[in-house]
């Protein structure tokens, strides 16, 4: 059977009309929903469909359950020992604006992962902070870090007050954060991650486990995992040799 060209490949000739449409419009805009981009062309809403997803697989559009669809920019997320490890920061630096929501903190005991990582004894206490994220207001991560209580015993009223993470670290403690350490891989989500990034659970994400330590005395500061949407950041990686002038393997987690 011989198939349709120009019926099959109506969804993609709507889509290339769109992609230059929206190639000069801003991040987070919002287009056109399927029922009006199918009355606009004269086609059904399935190939409208089709059109916009196409849109969606080229990384330029976010789909909003509920709210829309708009015009999607990933950035490319620098994870480097020379930038602070500020997610307002390196998001600023590519050309963004960043904004942070948290979701969660309390105090927990260090389990042995994490207890080691941040060296410390195990089940001492640490804050737990869980946020998620928005760059040029889609949603885009969701982190968990531990930050260890003999650094910084109150940490509650200034994440409501300060978003930068970094920024409290630097005022409220004293410290200079550097990236220490970080590993970036590609996995599915669970399910309060899934939630958080309102994405669906079959489709893999980044995960960059990473250790930050104090410029000067070498103290680990804080320990991170954070979970971002592909479609919100491209993960670079800047292997720029050791912090300082001690050896990587001295620092590994």
């Amino acid at each position: 059977m011989i198939k349709d060209v120009t019926k099959t490949s109506r969804y993609a000739e709507i889509a290339d009309v769109l992609a230059e449409e929206i190639s000069d419009r801003p991040s987070g805009a919002r287009i056109s929903s399927e029922h009006e981009i199918a009355a606009r062309f004269g086609v059904s809403r399935a190939a409208a469909r089709a059109a916009l997803q196409e849109l969606e697989g080229r990384l330029m559009v976010r789909r909003v359950r509920g709210a829309g669809t708009f015009v999607n920019r990933p950035i490319d997320y620098v994870l480097s020992q020379r930038k602070a490890p500020s997610l307002h920061k390196t998001v600023e630096d590519a050309g963004g604006t960043a904004r942070t929501v948290v979701r969660e903190i309390r105090r927990v005991r260090l389990d042995e992962r994490r207890a080691a990582r941040l060296e410390r004894p195990e089940g001492s206490e640490a804050h737990l902070l869980v946020r998620q994220s928005y760059i040029n207001g889609l949603i885009s991560g969701w982190s968990q870090e531990h930050i260890p209580v003999d650094l910084l015993p109150e940490l509650d009223a200034a994440v409501h007050a300060v978003e930068s993470l970094d920024s409290i670290l630097r005022q409220m403690c004293r410290v200079t954060p550097v990236r220490a350490w970080c590993r970036v891989s590609y996995t599915l989500p669970g399910p309060e991650v899934a939630a958080g990034l309102e994405a669906e659970r079959h489709r893999p994400v980044w995960l960059v486990e990473s250790l930050s330590r104090d410029a000067d005395s070498a103290l680990a500061v804080m320990c991170s995992d954070t979970w971002s949407r592909p479609d919100s950041t491209r993960i670079i990686v800047e292997l720029d040799g050791p912090w300082n002038q001690r050896t990587e393997g001295e620092w590994r987690a």
